[in-house]
């Protein structure tokens, strides 16, 4: 769901040393289907030379806005008009400081300035020269005329020495490109909250009560609706995944601790999904000290954890969507309906572990979107693009709120 195709991206790459970690970032757009066009600067010629680049774009790659073509073209605008994103990385000092202050001496900052379309600077320099008040105040005008900084890493520099100034990598500046261009913004001023993982009850310090979720299935969510512009929060048990940066992530244990995180945050919410799979009980006291093992049987009294989807079906507030899953490995359809009716909610997502593609840890889903009026089955697919077919039928009840109460579109 989160593809690049159609779209046409020019990467401006300066003369930092950082600059040989460029034409990674431009295969991984390549392969997600973007048209990229790479503007190198001369001095970052003497870093990387253009064929790498050219050989993975199949563009040329350009470096002076003089450069003859037949039939004619002026470069730099042609190449501006169709950008749907301008990415400068390595940003050095220099460019940063040409382009505040409205210098377009080459081919880059030219173009750089022709650009109607979201600018995205990745400053690489050493820590002495990125500190510096001139080059701290080149990039904060060029924030306050509409363009976009990527803050750099603290690591290993070119001169040997550690601090502030390392560009991130090519993985990370991907990231951005992807918010920015992957999804039609259509949850921009939506608030979202989705739970996701498993959580752990303690029995003693050793040991706890647990279940197989990954949180695979919740991180998918809080992904897409991030690149569709909904402000989000992940509130999480403990998984091995890495949650998103433009993601608000709460990380939790046991059920006490998501009840207390998720309904301090709901009233706030405009949509909620409860994806998490939360411990239906937890043990009466947790030991002190690591229960020793003994030669005859062991009990322990458990005793039920706070209902959080109950409270949040009925504490809701006004125009609020609510979203429960259910896994089932019986009677699917029949005690999912009983859920939604019980909890007050305005989906159920469903699916059986037993069916093939449907369980724990996978990456794939096949979900029944269950409402008051209507079931939608959906087909095996991944679970980011089961995330986008569960958000679609949330926006879709939300629309349906909205024209109940009176509220018009927004458009």
């Amino acid at each position: 769901m989160a593809e690049l195709t159609g779209k046409t991206i020019l990467v401006g790459v300066t003369g930092g040393i950082a600059a040989y970690k460029m034409p990674n970032l431009v295969s991984m757009l390549v392969q997600k289907g973007a048209d990229v066009h790479v503007l190198l600067t001369e001095n970052a010629k003497n870093i990387i030379p253009p064929l790498p680049f050219e050989a993975l774009t199949g563009n040329r790659c350009l470096t002076s806005p003089f450069e003859q073509s037949d039939p004619p073209v002026i470069h730099h605008i042609a190449l501006a008009k169709k950008a749907d994103l301008m990415f400068i990385a390595p940003a050095s000092a220099d460019i940063i400081g040409k382009c505040a202050n409205g210098i377009a001496d080459d081919m880059l900052t030219s173009t750089i300035l022709a650009c109607k379309c979201p600018v995205y600077f990745a400053p690489a320099m050493n820590d002495r020269m990125y500190t510096n008040s001139i080059v701290q105040e080149n990039m904060e005008k060029l924030r306050r005329h509409g363009w976009h900084q990527i803050d750099p890493a603290v690591g290993h520099l070119a001169c040997g020495g550690a601090g502030l100034g390392k560009m991130p990598n090519p993985e990370e500046l991907y990231l951005y490109i992807e918010r920015e261009l992957a999804c039609k913004k259509d949850m921009t001023g939506i608030k979202l909250l989705v739970t996701a993982g498993a959580t752990q009850e303690a029995i003693d310090p050793v040991r706890y009560i647990t279940n197989h979720s990954s949180g695979k299935m919740g991180y998918a969510i809080a992904k897409a609706a991030m690149l569709r512009g909904a402000e989000v929060t992940l509130v999480s048990g403990r998984t091995a995944l890495t949650p998103s940066p433009f993601v608000n992530t709460v990380d939790i244990v046991s059920a006490a601790d998501m009840y207390r995180e998720v309904t301090a945050r709901a009233p706030e919410q405009d949509i909620i999904i409860k994806a998490a799979a939360v411990a239906d009980y937890t043990p009466a006291e947790v030991a002190n000290e690591k229960i020793k093992k003994k030669d005859d049987d062991l009990s322990i009294p458990l005793t039920r954890t706070q209902d959080i989807l109950g409270f949040l079906g009925a504490h809701r507030v006004p125009g609020q969507v609510l979203c429960g899953f259910s896994m089932e490995t019986e009677h699917m359809l029949e005690n999912s309906r009983k859920k939604l009716e019980k909890k007050n909610v305005d989906l159920i997502a469903a699916n059986n572990v037993k069916v093939a593609g449907a369980g724990f840890r996978g990456d794939t889903n096949i979900l029944t979107l269950i409402t008051r009026d209507d079931e939608t089955e959906l087909p095996l697919m991944s679970k980011e693009q089961a995330a986008h077919q569960l958000l679609d039928k949330l926006l879709e009840i939300r629309l349906q709120i909205q024209h109940e109460r009176g509220i018009p579109d927004e458009d």
